[in-house]
């Protein structure tokens, strides 16, 4: 490999568990793959503000929720500004890598995105449920979130967390995009078994509905992975926009795919590095 072949600080946490999925399979090909055209070393995410000065960029990927080490997220947030260090995705994502708080100002301006309020006086921008979900803004992977019966609504404190009405979606789907180009679709036919998921030929109005956020987010390099849900009337509605490690299934895609993506990232972080 070339002395001047760009070094790639690839962050990850191997020993990560996540139901029906091993996160590390999929660092450990993805990353061994980016090795054909970068030198890459593989850091935990409590190790990477330490290490990032000697590489040309910082790639985050299953790094798990940063809320269990938020703290030292926010230094390496903080320093790798500072130093104008290259980051992939870039700091600079509106959505989940920023909070949820996205979900409430999409829902107000009109998106097509499961209802949103964090404020008791906007409870009844909500349609009609028996049941609704508490979700900590800062959450993830489904963490802290609750169910409550709509009686219960009164007594939700509004600090720190938004609430939606609970959908009976008929399935989930989620859009896998690098920069602003498509790369492929997956969802799961069993809401139950959300993790087992099969490939999913997405129509023309269904990209349009994804690409609306991919434009919203206005990242100009990166993996985003756009979630949404079937409604029972037939409509797509966002479930999240995961903008800061999405996990990418690629474990469910053709190999062919597989390539093709691995080679489109390669050529995205070609262009940040320039």
């Amino acid at each position: 490999m070339p002395a001047t072949t760009p070094r790639v600080l690839y962050v990850t946490d191997l020993a990560y568990e996540a139901r029906g999925r091993r996160y590390c399979d999929e660092d450990i090909q993805l990353s061994s793959r980016l090795r054909r055209d970068f030198a890459v070393a593989l850091s935990h995410p409590l190790d990477a503000g330490r290490l990032m000065g000697s590489f040309d960029a910082v790639m985050v990927r299953n790094s798990g929720p940063v809320l269990h080490y938020q703290e030292e997220y926010d230094s390496f947030r903080d320093r790798a500004r500072a130093a104008g260090v290259r980051v992939y995705n870039p700091l600079t994502g509106r959505a989940d890598m920023a909070g949820k708080q996205y979900l409430v100002e999409l829902s107000a301006a009109g998106y097509p995105v499961i209802p949103t309020v964090d404020r008791a006086e906007d409870l009844g921008r909500l349609p009609r449920a028996d049941t609704y979900v508490v979700k900590p803004k800062a959450g993830a992977d489904s963490i802290g979130m609750e169910f409550i019966d709509a009686g219960r609504l009164s007594d939700v404190s509004f600090d720190g967390v938004l609430v939606q009405p609970r959908i009976p979606f008929r399935y989930e789907v989620s859009f896998y995009f690098i920069d602003r180009d498509f790369q492929y679709a997956l969802y799961a036919p069993d809401p139950e078994r959300r993790w087992e998921l099969a490939p999913y030929e997405a129509g023309p109005a269904e990209l349009a509905f994804a690409r609306r956020f991919i434009e919203w987010n206005a990242l100009e390099h990166g993996i985003q992975r756009v979630d949404a849900c079937r409604a029972p009337d037939g409509e797509l509605l966002l479930v999240e926009l995961e903008d800061l490690n999405p996990y990418l299934s690629l474990e469910s895609v053709a190999d062919a795919t597989r390539e093709a993506f691995a080679t489109r990232l390669t050529a995205s972080l070609r262009e940040l590095l320039r």
